[in-house]
């Protein structure tokens, strides 16, 4: 008993300070991301408080923090830029109505994203192949890395430079530092949070000595913000109103809405799928598209600009300790808190240390084992991995993976196409007999057809697919066509081994079947991809 109450005392602990650890690296992120987007920094720290409560607790994956992302703010940045553009151009012009068309659009992509989990689509993930997985981690750890190397500019009237000399030391040394903490730590004692303590550190090592360094405070004000002040979450009441709703305006935001909430459910439940193995445990993937979709509706009505799930937060979190729930739910309501009451402390955080948090992040998410695969598996799957990784860079995290799912597709069919085989013997009464071996689908079908000898065949023909698989309705179409070749040239056709799905299809195309298959007690049972309605 008292093991236990021991184990779940150290549990609550360390997801209490998983959790503020998380809040701490969210600020920068929620803030340099509402920027990219065009939107007040509140805006994004709104969002990344909602989210990330409202998933915490509803979510299918324990430990995963969810808020702005990068992903959807390049997105969105367009989205504002576009609707802006249009509020000038109405009778009345109002100069921010391109956050009003992105409360509406991020609504509408949690609709979206609700959806997709009540039709339970989120099964599909599984359908990612690892080669596209290994490119979507490596290609997000890209992606971050970039991302703070930023972080060593400096804006010199308007125009961005490289940090150089004693500046470009600090920052260097102090993520350095960092980084060193929270490396060493672990191996000393694992009861104090490693990267919460390598902040407070470099925190307290910068004020004590003055260094001259960019803070979360100096980053915001920079960006144009006037600090982390601000008050809870109010309701858009004024949402509906602004809006001019008509066909314009859905042609405007539904693409914007399927294309954000794509990315959101991609990017959340890869990074679900990811906790899963680290954890060895296993989320539920439809529901987290609704509790994804809920938040973005709560959200965008009261003033956030949307979010899904965060890599680099997630793997801070359970690197941490922050298995459970209440993990994400502490990082929500300490960031609310943050915002209401301790923006003047945040304030003084230096970005390096939240740098080097998040290179930290880069390290741990980057698939190394990459490097030693690459040369022991298939060049189709090598090319897979680079391709995404590549594409998550240079466009974004959907296009990547639905471009790297496509190529999986179609060098899985193109291999299992040359698989199919035909071997040939005759009976004692002169028939010649094609035993198929291999799956026969689309891919397959011309190959399957150039198998056969209809002008040099004898008078009697059988087909056997004892050792083949039918597996869609090209298959089915493909037999047909041979089967009419040899009879208008008056040669007879027999089928062996077809199940039972193969036999309905090719009965109701032609009666004919019912004398040229061949009933078997031993005929295969599997179904094929057809129209539903050909097995009423």
């Amino acid at each position: 008993m008292v093991e236990l109450i021991k184990k779940r005392t150290q549990n609550v602990r360390n997801e209490l300070t998983s959790g503020i650890t998380v809040a701490l690296a969210l600020v920068p992120e929620a803030v340099a991301f509402s920027f990219v987007a065009g939107v007040d920094p509140l805006v994004g720290l709104y969002a990344a408080f909602m989210v990330g409560l409202i998933t915490s607790i509803f979510g299918g994956r324990p430990g995963m923090i969810s808020g702005a992302t990068g992903a959807l703010a390049v997105v969105m940045v367009s989205l504002v830029q576009e609707g802006n553009a249009m509020g000038l151009a109405m009778a009345e012009p109002v100069a921010d109505m391109g956050l009003q068309y992105l409360f509406v659009t991020v609504i509408c992509m949690g609709m979206i994203q609700a959806l997709a989990g009540v039709l339970e689509l989120g099964k599909f993930i599984r359908l990612v192949p690892h080669p596209v997985m290994l490119g979507f981690v490596n290609g997000l750890a890209i992606v971050i890395f970039l991302s703070q190397l930023g972080m060593f500019k400096t804006m010199d009237q308007g125009i961005s430079h490289w940090l150089q000399g004693p500046q470009l030391l600090t920052m260097g040394g102090l993520v350095l530092a960092t980084m060193a903490i929270m490396v060493l730590l672990p191996r000393i004692t694992g009861k104090i949070p490693a990267a919460l303590t390598a902040i407070l550190a470099v925190t307290a090592l910068s004020l004590c000595l003055e260094l001259d360094v960019a803070t979360v405070g100096s980053f915001i004000r920079d960006g144009g913000g006037e600090g982390l002040k601000g008050g809870l979450p109010q309701l858009q009441s004024q949402l509906f109103t602004m809006i001019p709703w008509n066909l314009e305006t859905f042609s405007f935001i539904l693409p914007y809405a399927f294309i954000l909430a794509g990315i959101g459910i991609i990017e959340s439940l890869l990074t679900l799928n990811l906790l899963d193995e680290i954890t060895e445990t296993r989320g539920n993937s439809n529901r987290e598209c609704v509790a994804q979709g809920t938040a973005n509706i709560v959200t965008a009505l009261f003033g956030g600009m949307g979010g899904c799930a965060m890599i680099g937060q997630s793997i801070i979190n359970v690197n941490s300790g922050g298995r459970g729930r209440l993990s994400g739910i502490v990082a929500a309501l300490s960031l609310l808190c943050f915002i209401l009451f301790g923006s003047a402390y945040i304030e003084m955080v230096p970005i390096a240390a939240l740098t080097g948090v998040m290179f930290m992040v880069v390290i741990s998410t980057f698939a190394w084992s990459s490097f030693r695969i690459i040369p022991k598996i298939p060049r189709a799957d090598a090319l897979v991995l680079i391709s995404v990784s590549a594409l998550t860079v240079v466009y974004d995290l959907a296009i990547a993976v639905f471009i790297g799912i496509i190529m999986s597709a179609l060098v899985f069919s193109w291999e299992n196409a040359l698989r199919i085989r035909a071997r040939k013997r005759f009976k004692d009464d002169g028939t010649k007999v094609y035993e198929i071996w291999g799956p026969l689908f689309f891919g397959s079908t011309q190959m399957f057809v150039s198998k056969f000898d209809v002008k040099g065949d004898p008078n009697a023909v059988e087909i056997d697919f004892i050792e083949s698989r039918v597996s869609d309705y090209s298959g089915i179409e493909a037999i047909s066509s041979v089967v009419e070749k040899y009879e208008k040239i008056g040669k007879k056709v027999t089928l062996k081994h077809l199940s039972t799905d193969c036999k309905k299809l090719l009965n109701k195309s032609d009666k004919k079947y019912r004398t040229i298959i061949v009933e078997k007690i031993d005929d295969p049972r599997y179904h094929v991809v057809a129209d539903p309605n050909s097995f009423n």
